[in-house]
């Protein structure tokens, strides 16, 4: 008998264990792109802040709020919200969400 490809019993098992694999993984992928999304905010209040410094050195003053740095073409208008939506502020001189 020439038997060509596979069986149901084959075929079911191979999709288990590719089920099984989807299963374990998809909730660690989706833990990591919330940190990253987290680190990534962290790094844009940074970039916020090292741009009052440079406002500041060249206009002698804090600026006001955010869009003074965007108006100024310090920051552009993306720069200014984390990629989880939340906006930077600037509260006493430093950036926070």
């Amino acid at each position: 008998m020439n038997r060509k490809g596979f069986t149901m019993l084959e075929m079911l098992i191979v999709l288990s264990v590719i089920s099984l694999i989807f299963t374990l993984t998809i909730p660690n992928i989706q833990k990591r792109l919330e940190t990253i999304r987290e680190k990534g905010c962290e790094s844009l209040i940074e970039v916020v802040n090292a741009n009052i410094i440079q406002y500041e050195l060249d206009h002698g003053e804090v600026p006001q709020s955010i869009e003074d740095l965007v108006s100024e073409g310090y920051l552009t208008q993306k720069q200014t919200t984390c990629m989880d939506g939340s906006t930077i502020e600037i509260v006493d001189g430093q950036a926070s969400k």
